[in-house]
């Protein structure tokens, strides 16, 4: 195992170390972190500082800096000699290396039959469970088996219990671990109860037999937190939610009076209008030339509320679109940069579409359908902090958030109207703060999606927010760009090559390159069944998930090319949705080497998706050198809309399965007929049933 301190010069890093063993074999080892400063995006990292230094110490940079930590497995069938660091002498990409630290396999003296366990890590998280009225609180554990991946283990299903033990805790729901071959890592919860004790807790290992096979003593119990308070320092420790964590799917929804003119060039985002129709305001800009030769120099942006009409706007048909999809969550734009909100603004503004054309407020109305209808979407909203030309936001514009009234685009001298604007003393603490603690208070929104970040009272909301859902008996999540203490990463049309173990969500549209709608863009440009399928598998097995954007038109309507495709990924997730929602990535490898397959765990399962369709009746699967957690006696099915096999019972044994074999090196064949293969699309997900014990 790898672990390393690190930190990149680019939004993210890419790359590949070289792994020389003593068998002269090299293997590539990919790489994937984050910048260590980065706007307006909030990077997190294990170790934070407020500023860094510039020209030698001259000066200081007040971005965060930051220092990722990251642990990653190693191949182990031969002894690592050496690893030879990526070459970046000739790119603009620079890797900092602050400490690294590797922990070796044990190599027994005599033959083992059992695996030799390590607990890595006991956690006490922020997240619980609802039992029997009270709050369970989990308990998160890492469990390694420390033999190298060139001892291969007798035949063994090798179940453990674990469980959590200390003064004030009482055992309410042990860990259980059904598979971990050498090399390998397990985690998973343990729930307690928790009597706000403060001590130390030891973590105790069982057999199926009964045999206590292990203690880890030590690891600091904190309690569950009830109350949070504006202070940074607590706000840090809370986590993404479970539900969030198995969820894996979501749908993103940017609509507003930028799905009026819906238009953009290639490579610029649709619902960005009304700030490429101003910068620059000439024949250079696409959209200015656009808007000129379409609506004329007479028409601004705020003409086009009148045409928001939402005449075919369905919520009701919206919501069975995303439950269909395959979606566990959606996430809706209450006010992007043009400052027109789908709230009730109350008296902050009057540019909303409550107060304005169509008075409507279609937030709530999504949130109690979603509520009355479909009780397993969860409901997120997002929201912009910044505003791109609202006078009231100069006091704290930035960059392309620069706040004050926008110049005509066609007549310098004059101004625009900013429709709806009402007397306030200061947008933050009037304006911004207020929406965010309505759509949290008011909405009950379980996502705060902000974006954009800059001045802002994250602290003060997120407290708010958090005490909230507690009082109501929810868990609720915020992300990377409020500013201030994120729960998770939000990179966009982002694909990383290898797995990040801080959670993260990349979030892109069905559109190439646009999240708003754009008539600019061709029906087939549109992402298929196969992009959405093989995107969301790639990244849930690198520990994220996937917030995939439609862009409705004015009228309300996500248009066939969207929804059909949405609907066809839907149909795989309904018959391979196992090896997807509520999965975990696989501590050796998130991919092979060849980037065919994709590989993904459950306690009682392991998953093999391939991107490619199986020709020749077969399967053949190198995991480059890790060990495949599969034994003899274990059943592998193809999920299908037909699969044959039925899991039996809670032991997950399989009456039926595909014949398949490992030859000496650990390489997989899967004997698969071609009936079975040909009724599948997008990708052919293999899922492995682990003997019972």
């Amino acid at each position: 195992m790898l672990v390393m301190g690190v930190a990149v010069t680019s939004d993210e890093f890419d790359t590949t170390f070289n792994l020389n063993y003593d068998d002269n074999s090299v293997k590539e080892f990919p790489f994937t972190y984050k910048n260590w400063w980065k706007w307006s995006i909030m990077n997190w990292g294990d170790i934070r500082t407020p500023y860094h230094f510039e020209q030698c110490g001259a000066s200081n940079n007040w971005n965060s800096s930051q220092i990722f930590q990251l642990s990653l497995s190693i191949p182990s069938r031969a002894a690592l000699k050496s690893i030879t660091l990526p070459q970046t002498a000739d790119t603009p990409d620079r890797l900092h290396i602050f400490a690294v630290s590797i922990t070796p396999s044990v190599v027994p003296a005599s033959a083992l039959t059992i695996p030799v366990l390590s607990v890595r890590s006991a956690q006490f998280s922020t997240r619980w469970v609802n039992v029997n009225g009270q709050r369970a609180q989990a308990v998160a554990i890492t469990l390694a088996n420390l033999l190298p991946g060139s001892i291969a283990l007798p035949k063994s299903a090798y179940k453990y219990e674990i469980e959590v033990i200390g003064e004030g805790l009482t055992m309410v729901t042990p860990g259980m671990v059904y598979r971990l071959v050498p090399a390998d890592q397990a985690r998973f919860d343990v729930l307690v109860f928790n009597n706000n004790s403060t001590g130390n807790a030891t973590v105790r290992v069982t057999d199926s037999r009964g045999n206590m096979v292990g203690t880890s003593e030590g690891w600091p119990i904190m309690p569950l937190r009830e109350t949070w308070t504006a202070d940074e320092s607590v706000l840090a420790t809370h986590e993404p939610p479970t539900w969030w964590n198995q969820a894996k799917y979501g749908i993103f929804i940017h609509w507003g009076v930028f799905s009026v003119p819906a238009w953009g060039p290639a490579y610029e985002y649709a619902e960005w209008y009304n700030w490429y129709l101003h910068t620059p305001a000439n024949c250079s800009s696409e959209t200015w030339v656009h808007h000129l030769h379409t609506y004329g120099p007479d028409v601004v942006y705020d003409d086009f509320i009148a045409n928001f009409t939402a005449s075919k706007w369905n919520a009701s048909a919206w919501l069975d679109l995303f439950d269909d999809a395959g979606a566990k969550y959606f996430v809706i734009v209450t006010k992007h940069h043009d400052g027109y909100s789908l709230f009730d603004t109350k008296d902050t503004t009057h540019r909303s579409s409550v107060h304005l054309h169509p008075h409507r407020d279609f937030v709530r109305e999504l949130m109690e359908t979603a509520k009355a209808e479909k009780p397993n979407l969860h409901r997120g909203t997002y929201y912009s902090l910044a505003e791109w030309f609202n006078p009231y936001y100069s006091k704290y514009g930035f960059d392309r958030w620069p706040g004050g009234l926008a110049h005509n685009a066609f007549n310098a001298s004059e101004v625009e109207p900013y429709t709806g604007m009402l007397d306030i003393t200061d947008y933050v603490e009037d304006l911004q703060y207020p929406h965010m603690l309505s759509l949290a208070l008011d909405y009950g929104t379980e996502i705060m999606w902000c974006d954009i970040a800059g001045s802002n009272k994250t602290l003060e909301f997120a407290a708010h927010f958090y005490n909230n859902a507690a009082q109501n008996g929810h868990q609720v999540i915020m992300n990377d760009r409020c500013g201030a203490v994120p729960d998770y990463d939000t990179p966009e049309y982002a694909k990383f090559g290898s797995l990040a173990t801080r959670r993260w969500e990349t979030n892109e549209g069905m559109d190439p390159d646009s999240y708003g709608y754009n008539t600019a863009t061709n029906a087939s440009e549109y992402k298929n069944g196969t992009t959405i399928i093989q995107t969301l598998v790639d990244v849930v097995s690198k520990n994220g998930n996937y917030l995939l954007d439609v862009g409705p038109t004015a009228e309300g309507e996500i248009i066939a090319p969207m929804a059909d495709n949405l609907l066809a990924a839907g149909k795989w997730l309904k018959y391979a949705g196992e090896c997807v929602y509520a999965t975990d990535y696989w501590y050796q490898a998130s991919q092979d080497p060849s980037g065919s397959f994709r590989f993904l765990t459950t306690p009682q399962t392991f998953c093999i998706v391939g991107f490619n369709k199986p020709t020749n009746r077969s399967v053949v699967v190198n995991a480059g050198g890790a060990v495949l957690p599969i034994q003899q006696g274990d059943a592998i099915r193809l999920l299908g809309p037909n699969s044959p096999g039925v899991l039996s019972d809670d032991t997950k044994s399989v009456a039926q399965g595909l014949e398949w074999r490992m030859d000496e090196d650990g390489v997989l064949i899967i004997d698969v007929p071609k009936d079975q293969v040909d009724q599948v699309d997008y990708a052919w997900a293999f899922q492995v049933s682990y003997a019972s014990t």
